[in-house]
């Protein structure tokens, strides 16, 4: 994770204020990784302090004894009025080791509107040698008035093989590829997928989908997938190994899905995905919806077999 972080124009521009001697007195790190926030968040504080995490305030830092470095909320909660007040309170007090001191807020979107207010003036006019970092998953619950009073730093979604290298170093498994393709640039999604046997699950039953033409074979998938307990997933999966196909078929290449259907089949089969995906919340028989789609997709693929015989 942290070499990820590390590599950010995010995390460059942070060490360039720091190391400058331009630090602005409120960051807000953007990252839409819900799981590793917190994670970014101590890294951004370790070059803040310029600590290194073996250091032994580094281990301070990151395990929350460094007076100076103040992180809130508590794990598992979310900011409240006691913790305001007291982020109130400490930033008025002198740094305990240091010459600055830092509040790291993480998961600020979700503080109330009152909660921003409070803190509003602080973020504006901290006390000499206050420093905070907000963190966020999403900017859109942030008044706007606190916007103004931050630099704001944004984490882009990871390209799919930086996301596959940092699996592979927390270590080498099947899935690492699949996940990082999947993922959406979120390296926390990546993890969960990778660490959940649901993920195989999901690929393995999606494959058997993909390359099955018949009719009879297809309702036999309905019914071994009907009851799947992860719909949704199969549903993108499924529509994942098409588009790959339609990309295959495009560069002139061949592989296992893509073999088995026409290029218009497979373009009508990503329209019936996205339509299914729509359908899913309002559709209960999720056996019928699935025989229904790949029904569709078959006969459409036969027509186009036909008109190429």
């Amino acid at each position: 994770m942290e070499k990820l972080i590390c590599g950010t124009a995010a995390y460059t521009l942070f060490l360039n204020d720091k190391q400058s001697g331009k630090l602005s007195h409120a960051y807000m790190l953007d990252f839409s990784d819900s799981k590793n926030l917190n994670s970014a968040l101590k890294i951004f504080a370790l070059a803040f302090f310029g600590f290194g995490r073996d250091s032994v305030n580094g281990r301070r830092l990151l395990g929350g004894s460094l007076p100076d470095c103040k992180i809130y909320p508590a794990e598992g909660k979310k900011l409240n009025a006691e913790a305001v007040a007291e982020i109130l309170n400490e930033s008025a007090m002198r740094p305990v080791e240091f010459k600055d001191k830092l509040f790291v807020i993480s998961g600020f979107e979700q503080a109330s509107a009152l909660l921003q207010n409070k803190l509003l003036k602080t973020l504006e006019e901290p006390p000499q040698g206050v420093y905070f970092l907000l963190g966020v998953t999403t900017s859109a619950p942030v008044l706007d008035t606190v916007k103004s009073r931050v630099k704001t730093l944004t984490i882009a979604p990871f390209t799919e093989g930086e996301i596959f290298e940092a699996l592979q170093r927390g270590g080498e498994s099947p899935l690492n590829r699949e996940a990082a393709e999947s993922c959406g640039g979120i390296f926390g999604e990546a993890q969960n997928m990778v660490g959940g046997g649901w993920f195989k699950e999901v690929i393995d039953a999606a494959h058997v989908i993909c390359t099955t033409t018949d009719v009879g074979g297809i309702g036999a998938a309905a019914i071994k997938y009907g009851d799947i307990k992860y719909k949704s997933e199969l549903l993108k999966r499924i529509q994942q190994n098409f588009y790959r196909a339609l990309c295959e078929k495009a560069e002139g290449r061949e592989g296992e899905i893509s073999k088995l259907w026409t290029k218009p089949a497979l373009i009508y089969a990503l329209e019936s995905l996205d339509k299914a995906c729509a359908d899913l919340k309002f559709n209960a028989y999720y056996q019928g919806l699935l025989y229904d789609l790949m029904l569709r997709i078959i006969e459409e693929n036969g027509k186009w077999l036909k008109l190429q015989a």
